[in-house]
């Protein structure tokens, strides 16, 4: 099948939605689908447009067999709530020219990433145009989180954003989300359930393993081998509540037997990075580079996994993970029934969200108890390795937009039958070629 995928983010970003987006593109494309990308510079989570690209200029190239079409945005410095939606507009205003490009091309697919949602109405017009099947995959539920959260506040704009939203779930082929719990909202917004579909997030337990000795970061930090380390990794913004983790470090100050790492960026560091001051305990380090994220997640003997509690459900910690495949124990702030919770549970340590007490002492327990750190590890490990392959996922995604591909229809001539099969067999498909710069272009 020909599948354009339509997102904000995409590698070289190292966390979040652009990490997935990215693996999902490569991987459709590694099974014979001809896959190309319109998505924005990398800018996340320092806010920042990464060296070596431009926020204010078109660009075409070529990643990992995957050809991408990046189009220009504004990034805020600090992104508050209306600065947030005017970055937003700007890659939904600037990308339009690159999907009117891709109508020539005809896609099967135009499978939208949110968010951000304000892409959608193009979306579904390119959609429409051409005949394709319009697929929307929820990471985060945006207009909720805006509003949950309180980085937008007016309730006459959260009434009219929600039934805007709504509108434009309705009118998607199909639509999915990474957790049972944010796959149900979406029926609560008016989707038909025949139409959601869960698809998780995953990870490549091959890549993301526990290693046989100590991570080379503790000789480079200087963390003495008898020290446990509780670690936080990845973004650190509005919906991580992260500011819960500089309390914890406080209340456990007197552990000379407890170090905590953080490593990220994002909107929320300047402030947590100012409540740690004069914490001996605390050690802050930049983004690491992909090809060190084994090593990193193994220099926890704990993860620390915060969130506010007007989170739940309107988010999935992506990092989550990789953090389970490292066959680290970890401690996550959720409440009860939420997707968080559920996935935690059984193989970690779960606190009520915003309380700091119960975080400190469930760290406290774990950096005290071995035994019970290796058999959570191996807990997390094992359900990493069987529950959150991404082949299987994958294949799911696939059957799914073949069948919503066979119901949409179309009236334009087929002549490669065997696109509609889940995997093209080497026999019968159109073996999928290397894009090049002059092939990439729209027709």
């Amino acid at each position: 099948m020909k599948i354009l995928i339509y997102g904000l983010n995409y590698a070289p970003e190292l966390t979040g939605v652009g990490k997935y987006t990215a693996e999902m593109a490569v991987l459709l494309a590694s099974r014979g689908h001809e896959v190309r990308v319109v998505c924005a510079p990398p800018y996340y989570p320092e806010w920042r447009v990464s060296a070596g690209y431009a926020a204010w200029r078109y660009r075409r190239e070529t990643r990992d067999g995957v050809t991408l079409w990046r189009a220009p945005l504004w990034v805020p410095s600090q992104p508050t709530g209306i600065k947030r939606m005017l970055h937003l507009a700007s890659f939904a205003a600037s990308s339009l020219p690159l999907l009117a490009r891709h109508a020539l091309w005809r896609p099967d697919a135009v499978m939208l990433i949110a968010p951000t949602l304000m892409c959608a109405p193009a979306t579904l017009l390119l959609a429409r145009i051409t005949r394709a099947s319009a697929w929307l995959h929820i990471q985060d539920y945006e207009v909720d989180a805006a509003f949950d959260l309180g980085l937008l506040k007016s309730s006459r704009a959260a009434r009219v954003a929600r039934w805007f939203e709504s509108a434009l779930l309705r009118r998607f082929d199909a639509v999915s989300s990474i957790t049972p719990q944010m796959s149900v909202r979406a029926t609560a917004k008016g989707v038909q359930p025949a139409r959601v579909v869960c698809l998780p997030n995953w990870v490549d337990a091959s890549s993301i393993f526990p290693l046989p000795r100590a991570s080379d970061y503790r000789q480079q930090l200087g963390i003495p081998d008898e020290q446990k380390v509780v670690l936080y990794a990845g973004n650190m913004g509005a919906k991580q509540g992260i500011e819960t983790l500089a309390d914890a470090a406080a209340l456990l100050a007197a552990r000379t037997d407890i170090s905590f790492v953080f490593c990220g960026s994002g909107a929320a560091k300047e402030s947590l990075v100012a409540r740690c001051t004069g914490l001996t305990n605390c050690i802050f380090i930049p983004l690491q580079p992909a090809e060190r994220l084994n090593e990193l997640l193994n220099l926890a003997d704990i993860h620390v996994l915060p969130q506010r509690a007007d989170a739940a459900d309107l988010v999935m910690p992506s990092k989550l993970t990789g953090m389970f495949a490292s066959g680290r124990a970890t401690v996550a702030m959720a409440r009860r029934g939420t997707a968080l919770h559920e996935a935690v549970a059984s193989r970690g340590v779960v606190v009520p969200p915003d309380n700091v007490k119960a975080l400190a002492a469930a760290l406290s327990m774990l950096a005290s108890d071995a035994q019970r750190r290796a058999a959570l590890g191996r807990a997390a490990r094992h359900y990493a390795e069987h529950a959150l392959s991404p082949e299987p996922i994958i294949q799911i995604f696939e059957e799914r937009l073949a069948a919503v591909f066979r119901q949409v229809g179309t009236t334009r001539v087929k002549t490669r039958a065997a696109y509609f099969d889940p995997r093209p067999s080497t026999g019968g498909a159109r073996r999928r070629k290397p894009a090049t710069a002059e092939k990439a272009a729209p027709d």
